[in-house]
């Protein structure tokens, strides 16, 4: 089972979501998507909060209202960590997680230490986390089945970018083209037959002298 919360911090409202218990945390730590965040609370056993950011986000730009939703919620379903004042919370892009055979079930690492940040969380904010546990709805997901999805959705969205860069680009090219073949028959209109021969003498009467005279 997967907990999901709505977080109207931001628009369109983002979800976060959160396994049941350690066996569906294996499963989100599997089939996470590039753009969730991962939270926990640091040093202190917590569940894994999860925020699935709207499309070109930057996980490191996060919205402030939204990083307080996420860290709330994170040290509010830790046992020890609700318990406590001043805790830090740790996040992290899902694709930063590192997951090997040597790890207890539900336990990560991490890829790249630099792309870890910290919240401090001076103590429980109750309206916050009441406004989300309202918003709390319980599911029961294929998650597998719903990362395929998404990364067939992705190979389509390539697919188009793609055809679209090289239908751009096969436009400028013969935009460029046809530029390059007025510049350089810009003046063949003045090398006709007519031209040249209304431009010659060869063809004048004899007294067209007369003219300037």
């Amino acid at each position: 089972m997967v907990y999901y919360f709505s977080s109207n911090t931001v628009s369109p409202a983002a979800f976060v979501y959160v396994g049941k218990d350690k066996v569906e945390n294996e499963e989100l730590i599997k089939y996470g998507w590039d753009q969730d965040v991962w939270f926990h609370v640091d040093n202190l056993s917590s569940a894994h909060i999860y925020v699935r950011l709207p499309e070109g986000q930057d996980w490191e730009s996060i919205d402030q209202g939204l990083l307080t939703d996420c860290a709330q919620l994170t040290k509010a379903n830790s046992i020890e960590g609700n318990k406590k004042d001043n805790v830090t919370i740790i996040y992290t892009p899902w694709s930063n997680l590192k997951k090997d055979g040597s790890m207890a079930v539900g336990q990560v690492g991490f890829k790249d230490q630099r792309k870890v940040k910290r919240i401090h969380v001076e103590k429980r904010e109750n309206p916050i986390v009441n406004r989300l546990n309202k918003t709390k709805v319980e599911k029961y997901p294929d998650l597998a089945m719903e990362k395929e999805a998404r990364l067939k959705e992705l190979r389509i969205k390539d697919r188009d970018s793609q055809q679209a860069r090289r239908k751009e680009e096969a436009r400028v090219a013969k935009e460029r083209k046809e530029k390059a073949y007025q510049r350089d028959h810009a003046y063949d209109d003045l090398f006709t037959e007519d031209n040249m021969a209304a431009a010659s003498n060869q063809d004048r009467s004899e007294d067209f002298l007369d003219d300037f005279f």
